[in-house]
């Protein structure tokens, strides 16, 4: 695992994990929303937001977590290895009301400055409907972009602590 995409839906624990598996891996994390984001929750241009992430991709290692559909497939095809955090929508949901809370009017670590966390109906939204709307799109790309990657999907919070827990020396 060299350069490793966590994605799921908002709520999965993408950041979390991600900044775990670096850690473990000793390779740099790259949270796209912190790149992505301004002051304010303005977002990045799309010409600017994809010269972005060509520029990330560049690395010679890393664990990048986030969505962002525009740019996965090209993401799908530079990477080694997909972590798809693939829980159920109620612990999603859960997990983004918490943030909302513990955050409540501050920029989480994983967040561009200024970006405070708020609440928003339409990303609750999101996340409710993630396993009927994007969900089909990421395993359909997951499938037509897997060959040469490692692909590995964790459906319980027990499944990421297993695979966390079963990273041995080997990988280090």
């Amino acid at each position: 695992m060299k350069k490793v995409l966590v994605i799921g839906s908002g709520g999965a624990g993408k950041s979390t994990f991600a900044g775990r598996l670096g850690e473990r891996l000793r390779i740099a994390v790259i949270h796209l929303d912190s790149h992505y984001w301004r002051a304010g929750w303005v977002e990045t241009p799309k010409d600017e937001w994809l010269e972005t992430v060509e520029e990330l991709l560049r690395r010679d290692a890393w664990i990048m977590d986030g969505n962002y559909s525009g740019t996965l497939e090209h993401r799908l095809g530079v990477c080694d290895t997909v972590i798809f955090l693939d829980l159920p929508r109620t612990v999603c949901l859960w997990r983004v009301l918490k943030r909302l809370l513990l955050n409540w009017r501050r920029s989480r670590p994983d967040m561009a400055e200024g970006c405070p966390e708020k609440f928003s109906l339409d990303f609750l939204s999101w996340v409710w409907n993630y396993p009927q709307r994007a969900r089909p799109k990421v395993l359909r790309l997951l499938g037509e972009n897997s060959r040469g990657k490692k692909i590995i999907r964790l459906r319980s919070r027990a499944e990421v602590e297993k695979f966390l827990a079963g990273l041995g020396a080997k990988q280090l």
